[in-house]
């Protein structure tokens, strides 16, 4: 429900996934077959004097070193700044205000809801469940409306679309209270917790 671009992450992880598998079948082709070695040895050696070549022409004047360590050195520090960018994305979209009114009865002004209030009053709501092992609840704004992700781990047993009718309900009465439709996104997990605690099917 946030805002992490879990496309072009998804992206990310199988081009560089296919990279990696890439570069561990060259290095298993180079050490297991002896054709393929010297194959590789006669392609890479007119390169790497072409690279040799190409680094004494773009030698600094009265220096040891080349223009090309100084493009590879900008092109590094770019990939850095995009990796810092990346990594600054990742996980947008929390919001402190659930719900604001501009507009109030004959005064103007601004009266607005912390999504935390909403979270306590789920989380507390859901405390008093024995069919659940654990619950979060978290505000999140996705394209301007805010909305409320609930995650819920049950017990082992537990029918979910009952679980899932039973917090629909519970939802409803929250949109009463604050006076607004909230949208809400429910996600009802599962794991190893789950499969070695004891069970407890809802009544």
């Amino acid at each position: 429900m946030n805002e992490t671009p879990r496309g072009l992450n998804r992206f990310l992880l199988c081009l560089f996934g296919l990279l990696l598998l890439a570069a561990g079948a060259l290095a298993v082709a180079l050490a297991a077959v002896p054709r393929f070695a010297r194959w590789w040895q006669d392609w890479a050696a007119p390169l790497a004097r072409q690279l040799q070549d190409l680094a004494a022409q773009t030698a600094l004047p009265g220096q040891g070193g080349s223009l090309l360590w100084v493009g590879v050195a900008v092109v590094l520090v770019v990939l850095i700044i995009v990796m810092i960018g990346w990594v600054a994305g990742q996980g947008k979209g929390r919001t402190s205000i659930l719900a604001a009114d501009s507009e109030t009865g004959e005064a103007e002004g601004l009266v607005s809801i912390n999504g935390s209030v909403a979270e306590q009053l789920v989380k507390q709501a859901l405390s008093e469940r024995t069919d659940l092992l654990g619950a979060t609840v978290a505000s999140y704004e996705i394209k301007g409306e805010a909305g409320l992700k609930i995650k819920l781990l049950p017990r082992q047993g537990v029918a979910p679309h009952q679980l899932a009718s039973e917090i629909s309900a519970l939802v409803k009465a929250l949109d009463l209270t604050l006076g607004q439709q909230t949208p809400v996104l429910l996600s009802i997990a599962s794991g190893t917790r789950v499969r070695f605690t004891k069970a407890e099917r809802v009544r």
